[in-house]
């Protein structure tokens, strides 16, 4: 493997997908890789998602913006997949603006995106506490409402951004959702009976949402909003007949796509890289390259089998290393990331799904210091051996890792921006992982700042 110097190639289009369950460093790829795009689309999830960029030693952490935002001169589009809280889009701009960073000009937002509303927190919460309540095992969701929003998208009853620019139609639509999702929290869920936080609670009375907060504050962040809502579709089709290089950017991880994922611990949305088509309006013939990012370990936030996880509660071994060292909290919740050894069989599940193109490993360099690694190439389940990840949590709760033991390496790796200059174990390490997984290894990130990434290929090159 060499250093890439290949040119770009004009109308190219790539997307950047989760290989694992998240949190893998897509947005420090994604925010590089805009030294060459000229566009970048949000394509599923919601304000669930977190992705943290370090540029110059400052940490900017974002949820629903895309990560093009911090390369001047890019535009930003938010796509139809995604479930949009116009709240707390509005929180982002502002942490952005008063740092100094232009947003309004150049992000643009589909008038389809399903919105989130307060009542969709509330049931996700609530749902959560009920399992906590009756003792069953909880999904582990963020609890921002991403789960029920979808749900509302899926039943054709979804309000959507274009329904802010209609005042009396919104309030009709709004109070169809209230009457239904304050029935099933009074009722069946019991929030009368719950502790709300400190924001839903303003637009309670009783256990349920009232009309006039919602209504009143949707129409206050309409007038704000309206010059940024766009036919993304439309302005993404055009943009790439004129030869623009567009960058598609999926939040969470392939193992917590809805249909592909650990089921039923999964996101609410497809985050593989086909969804980027549908996500966004575009046809999937102008999708040309797929990189998945993934760590050169494993982590998972929140509930679901998770085969390679390691103890980390005591100092000084695997999983207490990656935890540290990789600081392993999760950018949105704040919650402890589990840890575990690299999985193979895992990532050839995600390559079959996502017909990926390339690999870029990140966090080489949290592995730095130990002094053996292991690199699970299948799973014992049921008494026979599988090299692939099954489907559903059920099956992958029962595999048993099988590992390879490989050599560590002492010297750093941190920084390092060319690859025969890596630790000699490290790019044996990194060999093995391109033979055992079947996908070439086209980037590495040896740390959490922008410039320390070795390129072998460029995704926008040919």
């Amino acid at each position: 493997m060499t250093n890439s110097n290949s040119a770009v190639v004009p109308g190219r289009n790539v997307v950047v997908v989760g290989t694992q369950w998240g949190d893998e460093g897509k947005g420090k790829l994604v925010d590089w890789l805009t030294e060459t795009a000229t566009g970048v689309v949000r394509f599923q999830g919601g304000h669930n998602a977190g992705h943290t960029l370090v540029i110059n030693g400052v940490k900017t952490a974002l949820h629903l913006i895309p990560s093009g935002i911090m390369r001047p001169g890019v535009k930003c589009y938010i796509g139809n997949g995604v479930v949009l809280s116009v709240g707390k889009l509005f929180e982002e701009i502002a942490g952005l603006e008063k740092a100094g960073v232009d947003v309004r000009s150049r992000l643009r937002v589909s008038e389809a995106c399903p919105l989130i509303l307060p009542f969709h927190a509330a049931i996700d919460i609530a749902r959560e506490a009920a399992k906590e309540k009756a003792g069953t095992a909880k999904i582990g969701t963020t609890g921002r409402g991403i789960g029920p929003a979808y749900e509302d998208k899926i039943a054709r009853r979804a309000l959507r951004v274009q329904d802010l620019k209609y005042p009396d139609r919104f309030a009709s639509k709004l109070r169809d959702l209230l009457d239904l999702h304050n029935h099933v929290l009074t009722t069946y869920l019991g929030s009368a009976a719950m502790v709300w936080d400190e924001k839903i609670a303003t637009y309670m009375k009783d256990g349920a949402i009232q009309f006039e907060p919602v209504f009143d504050e949707a129409m206050a962040q309409a007038e704000l909003l309206r010059p940024m809502i766009a036919d993304v579709s439309r302005e993404l089709n055009r943009a790439h007949v004129e030869g623009a290089n567009l960058l598609f950017e999926g939040a969470q991880g392939t193992l917590l796509d809805i249909d592909h994922g650990t089921y039923p611990f999964v996101t609410s949305s497809n985050c593989v890289a086909g969804n980027a088509a549908a996500g966004a309006g575009v046809g999937p013939g102008m999708l040309h390259y797929v990189l998945g990012i993934t760590k050169a370990y494993c982590t998972r936030v929140g509930g679901g089998p998770f085969p390679t996880e390691l103890a980390w509660e005591e100092e000084g071994t695997p999983g207490w290393h990656m935890a540290t060292v990789g600081a392993e909290k999760g950018v949105t919740t704040g919650r402890s990331r589990r840890c575990g050894w690299f999985d193979a069989a895992l990532l050839k599940r995600s390559a079959q799904v996502n017909g990926l193109s390339g690999l870029c490993i990140t966090k080489l360099d949290v592995l730095d210091g130990l002094s053996e690694l292991k690199l699970c190439t299948g799973y014992e389940l049921d008494g026979e051996f599988i090299d692939i990840l099954p489907m559903g949590a059920e099956d992958i709760s029962r595999c048993k890792p099988i590992y390879e033991t490989l050599p560590g390496w002492s010297d750093s790796s941190v920084g390092v921006t060319q690859y025969d200059e890596l630790p000699e174990n490290a790019r044996r390490y990194l060999q093995r992982i391109q033979e055992t997984t079947g996908v070439p290894i086209h980037v590495v990130s040896t740390s959490p700042d922008r410039d320390h990434t070795i390129l072998l290929h460029h995704p926008y090159h040919a």
